[in-house]
């Protein structure tokens, strides 16, 4: 799943997502999975809820509560451990956040202005008038990966221009600020996924905003129905073809990944079956290998003071780890009065 293992040394890794929608099973595959096993062998796991980060690209953060239990029973319920993870969310922690204005002063306006991410999220932003927010986006994320010292933090290619303005941000603070003969910061390195294509049931990219994804909170009965309809082609004869059919490759993508198995074997199988064989035995597939996952998330859905008390506990350790981080910077820029 990643392109470098893990150092001897506990490292500390830093991972998270926007609270905008249920996750689905292009995080679970390209995202979730890796973390618990990261977390198996030994790092130690900050997971970030960045509920300010909501409103990079909408006006209106709707739904914020509602969306971050939601996260919080996905995390829980794949195999995030609460007792030895640290999941918080941005606005219970404001030493973090105070750290993006010494952050921005080290980023001139033209390196946000050129960079890639931002403008493709600019290009998509639901806004009607781009925010200061989307352009200091990256220095934000920065934060939150500077503040708790991460060494590795998993991406995918399209993240790599924000990792490297924290690195950039992380070189430039220990060079202009040298403390106690050692840099503060380390620069921090990518965990790069190799992430497995699933497209949308509508054959474009599965996204939680599109309508055209499986939750990881969907009930078998609901899988089932947004697999039926989901696009395919005419071939009767069912073949893993990634360029001339994606939308048949992906739907075989998903049933190897559920059955650890290669996606031609899964083909062979099905043979000439055709799509509706095809859909069938994805839906097994998928259902089955998501049963004890939503079996653990009902279970952790009838407790909601436990997620509560998650929550609070995150927060309270990554408030210490912030105002240690702030400490540390306020007294390398000579600001402690």
């Amino acid at each position: 799943m990643t392109t470098r293992t893990l150092p001897q040394t506990r490292p500390r890794v830093l991972t998270g997502d926007r609270p905008t929608g249920r996750l689905h099973l292009g995080h679970y595959f390209g995202s979730l999975q890796n973390r618990v096993r990261l977390q198996a062998e030994g790092a130690e796991l900050f997971v970030v809820i960045p509920d300010y980060q909501v409103l990079t690209d909408r006006d209106v953060a709707d739904r914020l509560a509602e969306y971050v239990e939601e996260l919080l029973l996905d995390y829980l319920a794949v195999g995030i451990d609460a007792e030895r993870a640290v999941i918080f969310t941005h606005s219970s922690v404001p030493a973090l956040n105070q750290l993006l204005l010494p952050f921005l002063s080290l980023i001139s306006a033209a390196e946000l202005h050129r960079n890639p991410t931002v403008k493709d999220e600019i290009a998509h932003s639901r806004q009607s008038q781009v925010s200061g927010l989307m352009l200091t986006y990256p220095v934000h994320q920065a934060a939150d990966i500077l503040f708790c010292k991460a060494a590795l933090v998993p991406v995918g290619q399209d993240q790599l221009p924000h990792l490297e303005v924290a690195r950039t941000v992380a070189r430039r603070f220990n060079a202009r600020y040298p403390h106690a003969g050692s840099p503060l910061f380390p620069e921090p390195q990518a965990l790069l996924s190799e992430l497995p294509l699933l497209l949308g049931t509508d054959g474009g990219k599965m996204s939680k905003s599109r309508g055209n994804a499986i939750a990881l909170g969907a009930s078998a009965d609901e899988t089932a129905r947004l697999l039926r309809g989901a696009k395919t082609d005419t071939d009767r004869r069912i073949t893993y073809d990634p360029q001339r059919r994606p939308e048949v490759a992906s739907l075989l993508r998903l049933a190897a990944l559920c059955q650890g198995r290669d996606p031609h074997s899964v083909a062979e199988q099905i043979g000439d079956g055709g799509a509706s064989a095809l859909k069938t035995l994805v839906t097994e597939a998928v259902n089955e290998h998501l049963r004890p996952i939503r079996a653990r998330r009902a279970d952790l859905e009838a407790d909601r003071a436990h997620l509560r008390k998650v929550l609070s506990r995150g927060n309270t350790r990554a408030n210490e780890v912030a105002e240690a981080t702030l400490s540390e910077v306020t007294e390398a820029m000579g600001m402690r009065y």
